[in-house]
Protein backbone atom coordinates (compact mmCIF):
# COMPACT_ATOMS: atom_id res chain seq x y z
CA UNK A 1 0.00 0.00 0.00
CA UNK A 2 1.32 3.44 -1.16
CA UNK A 3 2.02 5.58 2.00
CA UNK A 4 2.50 9.25 2.52
CA UNK A 5 3.42 11.34 5.57
CA UNK A 6 1.53 14.45 6.47
CA UNK A 7 1.69 16.90 9.58
CA UNK A 8 -1.12 18.97 11.29
CA UNK A 9 -1.96 21.15 14.06
CA UNK A 10 -4.52 20.17 16.69
CA UNK A 11 -5.90 22.26 19.97
CA UNK A 12 -5.08 20.80 23.30
CA UNK A 13 -5.08 22.32 26.51
CA UNK A 14 -6.49 25.25 24.54
CA UNK A 15 -3.68 25.81 22.85
CA UNK A 16 -2.55 25.36 19.38
CA UNK A 17 -0.06 22.32 19.42
CA UNK A 18 2.28 20.43 16.50
CA UNK A 19 1.45 16.79 15.92
CA UNK A 20 4.31 14.36 15.37
CA UNK A 21 4.04 13.51 11.66
CA UNK A 22 1.88 10.77 11.14
CA UNK A 23 1.92 7.89 8.67
CA UNK A 24 -1.55 7.26 7.04
CA UNK A 25 -2.50 5.10 4.22
CA UNK A 26 -3.47 6.37 0.61
CA UNK A 27 -6.93 5.72 -0.13
CA UNK A 28 -7.21 2.46 -2.26
CA UNK A 29 -10.01 4.43 -4.46
CA UNK A 30 -12.51 2.45 -5.75
CA UNK A 31 -11.34 -0.75 -3.77
CA UNK A 32 -13.95 -0.75 -0.87
CA UNK A 33 -10.48 -0.96 1.46
CA UNK A 34 -10.90 -0.42 5.36
CA UNK A 35 -8.19 0.62 7.39
CA UNK A 36 -7.83 -2.31 9.75
CA UNK A 37 -3.66 -2.03 8.96
CA UNK A 38 -3.16 1.16 10.21
CA UNK A 39 -4.03 3.03 13.28
CA UNK A 40 -4.80 6.33 11.29
CA UNK A 41 -8.05 7.09 9.52
CA UNK A 42 -7.69 10.31 8.56
CA UNK A 43 -8.08 11.94 5.21
CA UNK A 44 -6.14 14.85 3.67
CA UNK A 45 -9.81 16.74 3.16
CA UNK A 46 -13.20 16.24 2.27
CA UNK A 47 -13.04 15.58 -1.55
CA UNK A 48 -10.66 13.38 -0.96
CA UNK A 49 -12.65 11.33 1.65
CA UNK A 50 -15.64 11.19 -0.96
CA UNK A 51 -13.33 11.01 -3.90
CA UNK A 52 -14.78 6.85 -4.74
CA UNK A 53 -18.48 7.56 -4.03
CA UNK A 54 -19.76 6.03 -7.85
CA UNK A 55 -22.80 7.32 -9.67
CA UNK A 56 -25.89 5.17 -8.30
CA UNK A 57 -24.14 4.29 -4.99
CA UNK A 58 -26.94 4.37 -1.72
CA UNK A 59 -25.45 6.90 1.20
CA UNK A 60 -26.96 7.22 4.47
CA UNK A 61 -26.64 10.96 5.83
CA UNK A 62 -26.44 11.76 9.40
CA UNK A 63 -28.23 14.55 11.00
CA UNK A 64 -32.27 16.25 12.05
CA UNK A 65 -33.18 19.12 9.78
CA UNK A 66 -29.91 21.03 9.65
CA UNK A 67 -28.86 19.88 13.14
CA UNK A 68 -25.63 17.66 13.13
CA UNK A 69 -25.03 17.19 8.93
CA UNK A 70 -22.16 16.76 7.19
CA UNK A 71 -22.12 20.20 5.79
CA UNK A 72 -18.02 19.84 4.66
CA UNK A 73 -18.71 16.15 2.97
CA UNK A 74 -21.89 17.30 1.50
CA UNK A 75 -20.46 20.43 -0.25
CA UNK A 76 -17.47 17.68 -1.66
CA UNK A 77 -19.99 15.44 -3.35
CA UNK A 78 -21.85 18.29 -5.09
CA UNK A 79 -18.01 19.29 -6.40
CA UNK A 80 -17.63 15.81 -7.43
CA UNK A 81 -20.87 15.90 -9.20
CA UNK A 82 -21.60 12.41 -8.79
CA UNK A 83 -24.83 11.40 -10.26
CA UNK A 84 -28.29 9.19 -9.67
CA UNK A 85 -27.66 8.70 -5.95
CA UNK A 86 -30.06 7.34 -3.35
CA UNK A 87 -29.77 9.77 -0.17
CA UNK A 88 -30.93 7.88 2.68
CA UNK A 89 -31.70 10.81 5.81
CA UNK A 90 -34.35 11.61 7.74
CA UNK A 91 -35.12 14.49 5.47
CA UNK A 92 -33.23 16.48 2.91
CA UNK A 93 -32.36 19.87 5.13
CA UNK A 94 -33.77 22.96 3.63
CA UNK A 95 -33.90 24.22 0.23
CA UNK A 96 -30.12 25.65 -0.61
CA UNK A 97 -28.88 23.91 2.50
CA UNK A 98 -27.63 20.33 3.60
CA UNK A 99 -28.78 17.81 0.96
CA UNK A 100 -31.12 20.18 -0.43
CA UNK A 101 -28.49 21.37 -2.22
CA UNK A 102 -27.56 17.89 -3.71
CA UNK A 103 -31.33 18.20 -4.55
CA UNK A 104 -30.92 21.12 -6.24
CA UNK A 105 -28.33 20.05 -8.21
CA UNK A 106 -30.30 17.04 -9.42
CA UNK A 107 -27.69 14.65 -8.13
CA UNK A 108 -29.97 13.02 -6.09
CA UNK A 109 -32.29 10.56 -7.98
CA UNK A 110 -34.08 8.93 -4.97
CA UNK A 111 -34.58 9.51 -1.70
CA UNK A 112 -35.68 6.86 0.95
CA UNK A 113 -36.84 9.60 4.13
CA UNK A 114 -39.39 10.14 7.07
CA UNK A 115 -39.93 13.78 6.48
CA UNK A 116 -40.51 16.46 3.80
CA UNK A 117 -40.96 18.92 6.21
CA UNK A 118 -40.93 23.01 5.30
CA UNK A 119 -38.21 22.23 2.22
CA UNK A 120 -40.45 23.11 -0.59
CA UNK A 121 -37.91 21.95 -3.45
CA UNK A 122 -38.18 18.63 -2.13
CA UNK A 123 -41.81 18.53 -1.94
CA UNK A 124 -41.37 20.17 -5.62
CA UNK A 125 -39.43 17.94 -7.02
CA UNK A 126 -41.67 14.64 -6.15
CA UNK A 127 -44.93 15.56 -7.05
CA UNK A 128 -43.57 17.28 -10.32
CA UNK A 129 -42.26 13.67 -11.01
CA UNK A 130 -38.68 14.65 -10.95
CA UNK A 131 -37.78 12.62 -7.56
CA UNK A 132 -38.20 9.34 -6.26
CA UNK A 133 -39.55 9.27 -2.69
CA UNK A 134 -39.76 6.78 -0.67
CA UNK A 135 -41.29 7.94 2.28
CA UNK A 136 -40.90 5.88 5.73
CA UNK A 137 -41.83 6.00 9.45
CA UNK A 138 -38.78 7.72 11.25
CA UNK A 139 -38.22 4.97 14.24
CA UNK A 140 -38.50 2.36 11.31
CA UNK A 141 -36.22 4.12 9.04
CA UNK A 142 -34.07 4.71 12.23
CA UNK A 143 -33.93 0.54 13.11
CA UNK A 144 -33.59 -0.22 9.62
CA UNK A 145 -29.95 1.91 9.67
CA UNK A 146 -29.29 0.18 13.35
CA UNK A 147 -30.42 -3.29 11.85
CA UNK A 148 -28.38 -3.07 8.59
CA UNK A 149 -25.67 -1.68 10.56
CA UNK A 150 -25.90 -4.78 12.76
CA UNK A 151 -26.25 -7.56 10.30
CA UNK A 152 -30.12 -7.83 10.63
CA UNK A 153 -31.98 -7.67 7.41
CA UNK A 154 -35.17 -7.63 8.56
CA UNK A 155 -37.80 -7.13 11.44
CA UNK A 156 -41.15 -6.76 12.45
CA UNK A 157 -42.37 -3.80 13.87
CA UNK A 158 -46.44 -2.69 14.69
CA UNK A 159 -45.63 0.62 13.01
CA UNK A 160 -47.74 1.65 9.91
CA UNK A 161 -49.60 -1.98 10.66
CA UNK A 162 -52.52 -1.14 8.37
CA UNK A 163 -51.42 2.46 6.46
CA UNK A 164 -50.50 3.10 3.02
CA UNK A 165 -46.56 1.64 3.71
CA UNK A 166 -47.60 -1.85 4.69
CA UNK A 167 -50.14 -2.06 1.99
CA UNK A 168 -47.90 -0.56 -0.62
CA UNK A 169 -50.48 2.11 -2.28
CA UNK A 170 -47.74 4.91 -1.22
CA UNK A 171 -46.55 6.39 -4.60
CA UNK A 172 -42.76 6.50 -5.09
CA UNK A 173 -42.30 8.40 -8.13
CA UNK A 174 -45.21 10.40 -10.17
CA UNK A 175 -44.88 9.80 -14.50
CA UNK A 176 -44.55 12.47 -16.74
CA UNK A 177 -46.44 15.55 -16.01
CA UNK A 178 -46.18 14.67 -12.25
CA UNK A 179 -49.00 14.92 -9.60
CA UNK A 180 -51.26 16.45 -12.09
CA UNK A 181 -50.73 14.19 -15.14
CA UNK A 182 -52.69 11.64 -12.81
CA UNK A 183 -49.60 8.75 -13.82
CA UNK A 184 -47.78 6.93 -11.53
CA UNK A 185 -44.42 5.73 -12.37
CA UNK A 186 -43.39 3.36 -9.43
CA UNK A 187 -45.79 2.28 -6.49
CA UNK A 188 -44.45 1.25 -3.09
CA UNK A 189 -44.19 -2.29 -2.32
CA UNK A 190 -46.16 -4.16 0.00
CA UNK A 191 -45.11 -5.45 3.53
CA UNK A 192 -45.09 -9.07 4.62
CA UNK A 193 -47.12 -9.12 7.46
CA UNK A 194 -47.60 -11.36 10.62
CA UNK A 195 -49.40 -11.36 13.92
CA UNK A 196 -47.61 -11.15 17.54
CA UNK A 197 -49.93 -10.97 20.27
CA UNK A 198 -52.91 -10.57 18.78
CA UNK A 199 -51.41 -7.66 16.89
CA UNK A 200 -50.51 -6.91 13.43
CA UNK A 201 -47.13 -6.01 12.49
CA UNK A 202 -45.09 -5.31 9.26
CA UNK A 203 -41.90 -6.67 7.85
CA UNK A 204 -39.02 -4.01 7.48
CA UNK A 205 -35.92 -4.40 5.51
CA UNK A 206 -32.45 -3.15 6.95
CA UNK A 207 -30.62 -0.53 4.85
CA UNK A 208 -26.86 -0.65 4.24
CA UNK A 209 -25.57 2.02 2.28
CA UNK A 210 -22.52 1.64 0.21
CA UNK A 211 -21.21 4.84 2.05
CA UNK A 212 -22.41 6.58 4.93
CA UNK A 213 -21.70 10.47 5.86
CA UNK A 214 -21.83 11.76 9.44
CA UNK A 215 -20.74 14.86 11.52
CA UNK A 216 -19.50 14.37 14.87
CA UNK A 217 -18.14 16.97 17.16
CA UNK A 218 -14.98 15.06 18.31
CA UNK A 219 -12.84 12.25 16.88
CA UNK A 220 -9.41 10.58 16.90
CA UNK A 221 -7.41 9.53 14.11
CA UNK A 222 -8.83 5.79 14.88
CA UNK A 223 -12.13 6.72 14.09
CA UNK A 224 -13.87 7.01 17.80
CA UNK A 225 -16.72 9.66 17.94
CA UNK A 226 -17.99 12.06 20.21
CA UNK A 227 -21.11 14.51 19.51
CA UNK A 228 -22.53 17.10 21.44
CA UNK A 229 -26.54 17.61 22.19
CA UNK A 230 -29.09 16.82 19.44
CA UNK A 231 -26.33 16.86 16.75
CA UNK A 232 -26.43 12.89 17.91
CA UNK A 233 -29.80 12.10 16.34
CA UNK A 234 -29.62 10.06 13.24
CA UNK A 235 -25.73 10.30 12.74
CA UNK A 236 -24.67 6.97 14.93
CA UNK A 237 -27.69 4.78 13.35
CA UNK A 238 -26.19 6.28 9.66
CA UNK A 239 -22.32 5.47 10.93
CA UNK A 240 -23.30 2.13 10.91
CA UNK A 241 -25.11 1.04 8.40
CA UNK A 242 -22.40 2.36 5.76
CA UNK A 243 -20.14 -0.49 3.90
CA UNK A 244 -17.83 2.77 3.95
CA UNK A 245 -18.10 5.10 6.68
CA UNK A 246 -16.21 8.46 6.39
CA UNK A 247 -17.40 10.97 9.39
CA UNK A 248 -16.18 14.99 9.70
CA UNK A 249 -15.55 16.46 13.10
CA UNK A 250 -14.89 19.85 14.48
CA UNK A 251 -12.15 18.86 15.44
CA UNK A 252 -9.52 15.71 15.65
CA UNK A 253 -7.92 15.07 18.78
CA UNK A 254 -4.79 12.83 19.55
CA UNK A 255 -5.46 9.34 20.55
CA UNK A 256 -6.42 8.85 23.70
CA UNK A 257 -8.00 12.04 24.44
CA UNK A 258 -11.29 10.78 24.60
CA UNK A 259 -11.91 8.53 27.52
CA UNK A 260 -12.92 5.38 26.92
CA UNK A 261 -16.44 5.75 28.32
CA UNK A 262 -16.82 8.76 26.50
CA UNK A 263 -17.05 7.84 23.26
CA UNK A 264 -20.71 7.62 21.48
CA UNK A 265 -19.47 5.00 18.50
CA UNK A 266 -16.45 3.38 18.65
CA UNK A 267 -13.96 3.59 15.73
CA UNK A 268 -14.71 0.05 14.55
CA UNK A 269 -17.33 1.29 12.20
CA UNK A 270 -15.79 4.47 10.98
CA UNK A 271 -13.40 4.22 8.34
CA UNK A 272 -12.57 7.81 7.40
CA UNK A 273 -12.17 11.01 9.85
CA UNK A 274 -11.81 14.11 7.96
CA UNK A 275 -11.48 18.01 10.06
CA UNK A 276 -14.28 20.34 8.55
CA UNK A 277 -14.00 23.77 7.92
CA UNK A 278 -16.15 26.77 8.72
CA UNK A 279 -19.52 25.41 9.82
CA UNK A 280 -22.64 27.90 9.08
CA UNK A 281 -24.10 26.04 12.17
CA UNK A 282 -27.41 27.03 10.40
CA UNK A 283 -30.89 27.05 12.30
CA UNK A 284 -34.30 26.61 11.08
CA UNK A 285 -36.14 28.02 13.93
CA UNK A 286 -34.37 29.75 16.02
CA UNK A 287 -36.96 30.11 19.54
CA UNK A 288 -36.06 32.29 22.29
CA UNK A 289 -37.90 33.30 25.43
CA UNK A 290 -39.49 36.52 25.54
CA UNK A 291 -38.42 36.76 29.21
CA UNK A 292 -42.02 37.69 30.56
CA UNK A 293 -43.44 34.48 30.67
CA UNK A 294 -46.83 35.18 28.44
CA UNK A 295 -47.66 33.72 26.10
CA UNK A 296 -49.56 35.34 22.45
CA UNK A 297 -52.41 32.40 21.82
CA UNK A 298 -54.91 32.20 19.74
CA UNK A 299 -58.05 31.89 22.57
CA UNK A 300 -59.21 28.68 20.72
CA UNK A 301 -56.30 27.49 20.74
CA UNK A 302 -55.40 28.76 24.15
CA UNK A 303 -58.33 26.71 25.30
CA UNK A 304 -57.83 23.47 23.71
CA UNK A 305 -54.21 23.57 24.44
CA UNK A 306 -55.10 24.16 28.29
CA UNK A 307 -57.65 21.48 28.56
CA UNK A 308 -54.78 18.97 27.09
CA UNK A 309 -52.39 20.00 30.07
CA UNK A 310 -55.14 18.44 32.12
CA UNK A 311 -54.51 15.14 31.49
CA UNK A 312 -50.98 15.65 32.15
CA UNK A 313 -49.99 14.27 35.49
CA UNK A 314 -47.24 14.13 38.24
CA UNK A 315 -44.47 11.76 36.99
CA UNK A 316 -45.35 11.25 33.16
CA UNK A 317 -43.03 10.80 30.67
CA UNK A 318 -44.49 12.94 27.15
CA UNK A 319 -44.00 13.66 23.40
CA UNK A 320 -45.20 16.72 21.85
CA UNK A 321 -46.02 16.87 18.14
CA UNK A 322 -44.85 19.54 15.90
CA UNK A 323 -47.07 22.84 16.10
CA UNK A 324 -49.84 23.38 18.61
CA UNK A 325 -49.15 20.27 20.89
CA UNK A 326 -45.25 22.34 21.81
CA UNK A 327 -47.50 24.57 24.01
CA UNK A 328 -49.19 22.57 25.78
CA UNK A 329 -46.15 22.07 28.63
CA UNK A 330 -46.92 25.60 28.98
CA UNK A 331 -50.11 24.85 31.00
CA UNK A 332 -49.03 22.01 33.15
CA UNK A 333 -50.38 22.35 36.58
CA UNK A 334 -48.06 23.93 39.68
CA UNK A 335 -46.83 20.52 41.17
CA UNK A 336 -47.04 18.75 38.11
CA UNK A 337 -43.45 17.51 37.11
CA UNK A 338 -43.52 15.89 33.39
CA UNK A 339 -40.33 14.74 31.25
CA UNK A 340 -40.73 15.71 27.77
CA UNK A 341 -38.82 13.51 25.32
CA UNK A 342 -38.04 14.15 21.71
CA UNK A 343 -37.70 11.90 18.36
CA UNK A 344 -34.51 13.34 17.65
CA UNK A 345 -32.88 11.90 20.66
CA UNK A 346 -33.11 14.32 23.62
CA UNK A 347 -35.23 13.25 27.30
CA UNK A 348 -35.75 16.24 29.70
CA UNK A 349 -37.11 19.19 27.51
CA UNK A 350 -36.48 22.17 29.49
CA UNK A 351 -37.92 26.00 28.19
CA UNK A 352 -36.66 28.12 25.03
CA UNK A 353 -33.63 29.61 25.35
CA UNK A 354 -32.53 33.06 26.03
CA UNK A 355 -30.75 35.01 23.00
CA UNK A 356 -27.49 33.89 24.92
CA UNK A 357 -28.26 30.36 25.46
CA UNK A 358 -29.17 28.96 21.88
CA UNK A 359 -27.44 26.75 20.60
CA UNK A 360 -27.48 25.39 17.09
CA UNK A 361 -26.89 21.54 18.34
CA UNK A 362 -29.88 21.71 20.62
CA UNK A 363 -33.08 21.67 19.46
CA UNK A 364 -36.07 19.65 19.47
CA UNK A 365 -38.43 17.20 16.89
CA UNK A 366 -39.92 20.68 15.40
CA UNK A 367 -36.03 21.97 14.72
CA UNK A 368 -36.97 24.50 17.64
CA UNK A 369 -34.16 25.87 19.61
CA UNK A 370 -34.30 24.50 23.37
CA UNK A 371 -32.90 24.24 26.37
CA UNK A 372 -32.75 21.04 28.89
CA UNK A 373 -33.71 20.26 32.79
CA UNK A 374 -31.45 18.83 34.86
CA UNK A 375 -31.46 14.98 34.61
CA UNK A 376 -31.91 15.08 30.79
CA UNK A 377 -30.60 12.66 28.57
CA UNK A 378 -29.13 12.67 25.40
CA UNK A 379 -29.23 9.59 22.94
CA UNK A 380 -29.51 8.23 19.17
CA UNK A 381 -32.42 8.38 16.98
CA UNK A 382 -32.83 4.41 17.28
CA UNK A 383 -32.43 5.01 20.97
CA UNK A 384 -35.28 7.52 21.19
CA UNK A 385 -37.63 4.98 19.31
CA UNK A 386 -36.69 2.19 21.07
CA UNK A 387 -38.17 4.27 24.21
CA UNK A 388 -41.02 4.94 22.16
CA UNK A 389 -42.22 1.41 20.39
CA UNK A 390 -41.07 -0.15 23.73
CA UNK A 391 -44.33 1.96 25.37
CA UNK A 392 -42.24 3.82 27.72
CA UNK A 393 -43.46 7.06 26.99
CA UNK A 394 -47.18 7.55 28.77
CA UNK A 395 -48.89 9.95 26.48
CA UNK A 396 -48.24 11.11 22.98
CA UNK A 397 -50.07 14.53 21.91
CA UNK A 398 -50.74 15.38 18.14
CA UNK A 399 -51.88 17.15 15.50
CA UNK A 400 -54.37 16.15 12.87
CA UNK A 401 -55.86 16.48 9.61
CA UNK A 402 -58.84 13.95 10.05
CA UNK A 403 -59.59 11.95 12.72
CA UNK A 404 -62.45 9.09 12.22
CA UNK A 405 -65.13 7.63 14.54
CA UNK A 406 -63.19 4.60 15.12
CA UNK A 407 -60.26 6.49 16.27
CA UNK A 408 -58.60 6.14 13.03
CA UNK A 409 -55.52 8.87 12.34
CA UNK A 410 -54.72 10.48 9.24
CA UNK A 411 -51.73 13.54 9.65
CA UNK A 412 -49.64 13.21 7.18
CA UNK A 413 -50.15 13.65 3.43
CA UNK A 414 -52.79 15.12 1.18
CA UNK A 415 -51.90 13.07 -2.11
CA UNK A 416 -50.81 15.07 -5.09
CA UNK A 417 -51.06 18.45 -3.28
CA UNK A 418 -49.41 18.08 -0.02
CA UNK A 419 -46.48 16.34 1.51
CA UNK A 420 -44.76 16.68 4.58
CA UNK A 421 -44.49 12.91 5.74
CA UNK A 422 -44.79 11.10 8.57
CA UNK A 423 -42.10 11.63 10.40
CA UNK A 424 -42.60 9.83 14.16
CA UNK A 425 -46.07 9.98 14.01
CA UNK A 426 -46.82 6.20 12.74
CA UNK A 427 -44.76 4.92 15.61
CA UNK A 428 -45.62 7.21 18.27
CA UNK A 429 -49.22 5.87 17.81
CA UNK A 430 -48.61 2.79 17.20
CA UNK A 431 -47.18 2.14 20.81
CA UNK A 432 -49.44 1.91 23.59
CA UNK A 433 -49.00 5.14 24.93
CA UNK A 434 -52.19 7.53 25.17
CA UNK A 435 -52.66 9.03 22.22
CA UNK A 436 -54.12 12.43 22.31
CA UNK A 437 -55.07 14.65 19.09
CA UNK A 438 -55.63 18.50 19.53
CA UNK A 439 -56.63 19.90 16.33
CA UNK A 440 -59.10 23.27 15.32
CA UNK A 441 -62.99 21.45 14.71
CA UNK A 442 -62.96 21.89 11.42
CA UNK A 443 -60.99 23.24 8.73
CA UNK A 444 -60.73 25.53 5.95
CA UNK A 445 -64.12 25.64 4.40
CA UNK A 446 -65.71 24.71 7.40
CA UNK A 447 -65.30 21.11 6.13
CA UNK A 448 -65.19 18.68 9.05
CA UNK A 449 -61.88 16.73 10.08
CA UNK A 450 -63.78 14.75 12.74
CA UNK A 451 -65.60 12.37 9.87
CA UNK A 452 -66.98 8.66 10.23
CA UNK A 453 -63.94 7.78 7.99
CA UNK A 454 -60.96 9.24 6.88
CA UNK A 455 -60.61 10.06 3.25
CA UNK A 456 -56.54 10.84 3.38
CA UNK A 457 -54.30 7.83 3.76
CA UNK A 458 -53.65 6.62 7.32
CA UNK A 459 -51.29 7.77 9.91
CA UNK A 460 -52.61 4.30 12.18
CA UNK A 461 -55.63 2.37 12.61
CA UNK A 462 -57.96 2.48 15.22
CA UNK A 463 -55.10 4.82 17.36
CA UNK A 464 -56.57 7.96 18.84
CA UNK A 465 -57.74 7.77 22.82
CA UNK A 466 -58.90 11.49 22.54
CA UNK A 467 -59.76 14.28 20.51
CA UNK A 468 -59.95 17.78 22.21
CA UNK A 469 -60.93 20.89 20.30
CA UNK A 470 -62.35 24.49 20.36
CA UNK A 471 -65.63 22.99 20.59
CA UNK A 472 -65.36 19.98 23.23
CA UNK A 473 -63.62 16.54 24.13
CA UNK A 474 -64.22 13.57 22.35
CA UNK A 475 -63.17 9.55 23.86
CA UNK A 476 -63.24 7.11 21.50
CA UNK A 477 -63.19 2.97 21.86
CA UNK A 478 -59.81 1.71 20.15
CA UNK A 479 -60.36 -2.01 21.08
CA UNK A 480 -63.07 -4.69 20.35
CA UNK A 481 -65.85 -3.79 17.97
CA UNK A 482 -66.10 -0.74 17.23
CA UNK A 483 -68.43 1.77 19.14
CA UNK A 484 -69.26 5.78 18.37
CA UNK A 485 -66.96 7.87 20.40
CA UNK A 486 -68.45 9.71 23.08
CA UNK A 487 -68.67 13.53 23.85
CA UNK A 488 -67.45 13.93 27.30
CA UNK A 489 -66.79 17.51 27.42
CA UNK A 490 -68.04 20.58 25.99
CA UNK A 491 -66.97 24.35 25.57
CA UNK A 492 -68.52 26.85 27.49
CA UNK A 493 -69.25 28.97 24.60
CA UNK A 494 -70.84 27.08 22.56
CA UNK A 495 -74.16 24.54 22.45
CA UNK A 496 -74.50 20.67 21.75
CA UNK A 497 -76.18 21.60 18.53
CA UNK A 498 -73.41 23.53 17.13
CA UNK A 499 -71.33 21.00 18.20
CA UNK A 500 -73.25 18.12 15.94
CA UNK A 501 -73.65 20.51 12.73
CA UNK A 502 -69.36 20.88 13.28
CA UNK A 503 -68.68 17.12 13.52
CA UNK A 504 -69.15 14.28 10.84
CA UNK A 505 -69.97 11.71 12.59
CA UNK A 506 -72.53 10.34 15.14
CA UNK A 507 -71.74 10.63 18.90
CA UNK A 508 -72.77 9.77 22.71
CA UNK A 509 -73.06 12.03 24.93
CA UNK A 510 -71.78 11.69 28.66
CA UNK A 511 -74.10 11.66 31.27
CA UNK A 512 -73.40 14.08 32.87
CA UNK A 513 -71.59 16.38 29.88
CA UNK A 514 -68.90 18.71 31.76
CA UNK A 515 -67.91 21.95 30.46
CA UNK A 516 -63.98 22.24 29.96
CA UNK A 517 -62.39 23.34 32.22
CA UNK A 518 -64.80 24.98 34.18
CA UNK A 519 -65.27 21.62 35.98
CA UNK A 520 -61.90 20.27 36.25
Amino acid sequence: MAMLVVSRTASVGGRAAPWAALVVPRFAWGSGQRFASSSSKVARSADEAVADIPDGATVCVGGFGVCGIPENLIAAIERKGVKNLTAVSNNAGVDNFGLGILLRSGQVKRMIASYVGENKKFEELYLSGQLEVELTPQGTLAERLRAGGAGIPAFFTRTAYGTAIQEGTNIIKYGPGGAKGGVVEIMSEPRETREFDGKGHVMEKAIVGDFSIVKAWRGDERGNLVWRGTSRNFNPDCAKAGKICIAEVEEIVPVGSIKPEDVHLPGIYVHRVVQGQHYERRIEKRTVTSGTGEMQVDKRRELIIRRAAEDLKDGMYVNLGIGMPTLVSNYVKPGVQIELQSENGLLGIGPYPSESEVDADLINAGKETITMIPGSSIFSSSESFAMIRGSKVDVTILGAMEVAANGDLANWIIPGKMVKGMGGAMDLVSSDSKVLVVMEHLAKGDRHKLKQTCGLPLTGKRVVNRCITELGVFDFVTEGPEQPPTLIEIAPDTTLDAVRAATGFEFKVAEPLKVMLSDA
